[in-house]
């Protein structure tokens, strides 16, 4: 089923519906095209178009793979960042748990091509998506899947919605991660009266605790590791409680892409419980990381003898205008890069074969389709010259893509990577 799934990829027509691809390779399938390893620069791509390093995809996959395994840690990457089954089944492929997702349109992707555990970093309470999930859960002995409650009213809307399913739905207390933070149980003593709401439910069966430590309140290293010693503490408490009877293991998550330096300290802490720990560690935008958001946060800066991230987008676009010497347009804007975060970066020039140093060339604001660029006296720079961005924030750079040739440094193209969003 999932290399059939997959294999279905390699058939779509690589048409106009995919941005950025060689008009004259409309009638073949993504697969020929692929075969064809033809060359992002020489051989009919046009711009704007979005790349993905295989090298620098490739270093990421190995760090939290290398990460995840020294520090005893289970990884469910979260899939929402790329919304991507060939990288799904990567991440897969190189040690992971399964596939953190947020939205039960995300799920019905993941097992559309095969994933056989999905954790919902979200509550779920739309009866149509829970008897979706049941359905899923009773044709499939082996999908495993889990989501966050964090309400009373949740548990009861959870389980009307199940009503008559054959397994029940495991879930996770979800501890917010401070007042005024997002979703999740504002107290321990909450936790309890949701923890009891869930062992009064038919359908429903408590595995663990679970939290976003990115959105502790004025975040740094110790408030972040003095909220997750609360997740922790919640779990030892649930346990001597006896709130996770019967189970074959525990499971104690968190963990996104700025603090999992924080998250591997602290769960290390974590003691024997009743029942082995599933330590989950949910992490996603290391996949591509970036040039501005993840560059700035990523743990790796703090534990630099841990390994590494290598931002692996590149978004070329062409010089289209070039109306004074202190001012230029490109050909790609807010629909094609990430925006939400920061600007694009221009990183580098390419004229004739031949790429040197973006110097002197800001990007100073985007438009639907045209990158507004400030000029020094530094910036040679001419119409028709390719510039590559660095993008800010993988979640909004994978999106505005529905197909994403992946090339390796000399321009190669190997591959092609579709989104699901």
């Amino acid at each position: 089923m999932v290399l059939d799934a997959l294999a279905r990829l390699a058939e779509e027509r690589a048409g106009h519906r995919f941005k950025g691809l060689p008009p004259d390779a409309a009638d073949l399938t993504v697969g020929e095209l692929a075969a064809q390893r033809r060359n992002l620069f020489t051989d009919g791509f046009t711009t704007p178009v979005l790349a993905l390093s295989a090298e620098r995809l490739e270093h990421n996959l190995a760090a939290l793979e290398t990460y995840a395994e020294r520090h005893g840690l289970a990884f469910a990457p979260h899939g929402k960042t790329s919304m991507a089954p060939q990288l799904f089944h990567r991440q897969i492929e190189r040690g992971a748990w399964g596939i953190t997702l947020a939205v039960p349109h995300q799920v019905r992707v993941a097992r559309e091509f095969g994933i056989e555990r999905v954790f919902l970093a979200n509550e779920l309470v739309d009866a149509a998506a829970l008897r979706w999930i049941a359905a899923e859960q009773d044709a499939d002995p082996a999908f495993r899947f889990v989501c966050y409650v964090d309400s009373v009213r949740g548990v009861e809307l959870m389980d009307a919605a199940l009503a008559g399913a054959s397994r029940p739905v495991d879930v996770v207390v979800e501890l917010a991660a401070g007042e005024g933070a997002r979703t999740g149980v504002r107290t321990e003593a909450e936790c309890s009266v949701v923890a009891d709401a869930v062992a009064a439910a038919r359908a429903l069966r408590l595995v663990g605790v679970a939290g976003y430590e990115g959105e502790v309140p004025r975040a740094d290293p110790e408030r972040v590791r003095a909220w997750l010693r609360r997740l922790v503490a919640l779990a030892v408490d649930f346990d001597k409680a006896g709130r996770f009877a019967g189970l074959d293991e525990i499971v104690v998550s968190a963990g996104g892409s700025a603090w999992f330096d924080a998250v591997a300290d602290v769960f290390a802490e974590v003691p024997e419980l009743s029942a082995p720990v599933l330590k989950l560690l949910r992490s996603g935008a290391y996949v591509s990381h970036d040039d501005g958001h993840y560059e700035r946060l990523t743990p790796f800066n703090r534990v630099p003898g841990e390994g590494g991230l290598e931002p692996a987008f590149r978004l070329w676009t062409q010089v289209v205008s070039r109306p004074s010497a202190e001012q230029a347009f490109t050909n790609a804007g807010k629909r094609d890069a990430a925006y939400d975060l920061d600007l694009p970066v221009a990183r580098v020039v390419r004229r004739e074969g031949v790429e040197r140093p973006a110097t002197g060339i800001e990007v100073t604001g985007l438009s639907d389709q045209h990158a507004w660029l400030r000029t020094s006296s530094e910036a040679d720079l001419e119409v028709g010259d390719w510039v590559g961005f660095g993008l800010s924030h993988p979640c909004t750079s994978f999106d505005k893509w529905a197909l994403i040739p992946v090339a390796e440094a000399d321009g190669t193209v190997v591959d092609y990577i579709r989104t699901f969003f």
